[in-house]
């Protein structure tokens, strides 16, 4: 039984639905056990025929983070760790969700996995934290990084965008920060590959694994696109809503974003055997499935 930790975040609710789908079963918990509260999370675990472990659980409010230090790091860091060593404990294999923020955002090509980590904000700083604990407590684990994480289930920049472009005669948006979106599904495909593999008893590299949709563009570039896909899908009712590119500095924030964060993912796919999605396609199974939330962008 695969035991999906924080299932009702928006990832959480992708990997559920993946599950259910294929036909695995699986068991999920979110607040009702707290990733801080060690005794807590053995005492669920007890008597459960736990075969696997995923970590969706984290503070992923990046500007909050730098006035919340503690709890940021409770959750990024020492919950992790607790979770890892309860994995180590019930002889299971852990995978964990960390983020490009652990890079600094000085690269000009794709980072892959062995790139020295060096964040630039609590958020990212917490996350480096919460994968250096997972290390030091099992080495039975996938941490897993990814990026620009969209999905039907909770907010995200796409509702957020489309309702804008609905409502604003203009928007601007970001055009110097590098990076790809991630649809919640390519990465909930990546995790079932593992486990499928993993249950059949093939060999599966434990490690860290860079995890996005495959492109390379600003978040200008990504507005763009869904304003385009909208307006054919009739997503897009404001038709002459006009999107302009600024700069990072025309909106500052308390936490700095990495200015390219373009993650190399050729040793996932290799290691897997798979080819990623391109993020326009991606966007676009995004945008006409019939599980789009209409009401997020009323």
């Amino acid at each position: 039984m695969v035991w999906i930790i924080g299932n009702k975040g928006m990832l959480g609710t992708q990997i559920c639905r993946t599950l259910s789908e294929n036909k695995i079963e699986f068991v999920g918990t979110d607040s009702d056990v707290s990733i801080l509260d060690y005794p807590a999370l053995e005492g669920f675990a007890c008597c459960k025929n736990i075969s696997f472990i995923v970590n969706c659980a984290a503070y992923t409010a990046v500007d909050k983070a730098e006035s919340d230090v503690d709890f940021a790091r409770e959750l990024n860091a020492n919950g992790p760790r607790n979770i890892a060593r309860l994995a180590k404990k019930l002889a299971v294999p852990f995978i964990h969700i960390s983020t490009d923020y652990v890079f600094d955002g000085t690269a000009s090509s794709p980072i892959s996995e062995d790139t020295p980590i060096k964040p630039i904000g609590v958020y990212g700083q917490t996350k480096a934290e919460g994968e250096m604990a997972i290390s030091g407590e099992t080495s039975d684990f996938y941490i897993l990084r990814t990026a620009w994480l969209y999905g039907w289930s909770g907010k995200n920049f796409v509702y957020t965008m489309i309702r804008a472009m609905n409502s604003h005669d203009s928007v601007k948006v970001v055009n110097d920060q590098r990076g790809t979106p991630t649809n919640c599904v390519t990465l909930s495909s990546v995790i079932l590959k593992i486990l499928e593999k993993r249950a059949c008893g093939e060999s599966v590299p434990n490690g860290i694994y860079h995890v996005t949709d495959l492109g390379e563009i600003t978040w200008f570039d990504f507005t763009k696109e869904i304003f385009a896909q909208g307006l054919g899908n009739g997503l897009i009712t404001n038709k002459n809503c006009v999107v302009n590119p600024c700069a990072t500095t025309e909106y500052p924030t308390p936490a700095k974003r990495p200015a390219y964060s373009v993650l190399d993912k050729s040793k996932i796919q290799k290691t897997l055997g798979i080819t990623l999605p391109d993020w326009k396609k991606s966007l676009g199974g995004f945008l006409n499935s019939e599980l789009f939330d209409k009401t997020r962008i009323e």
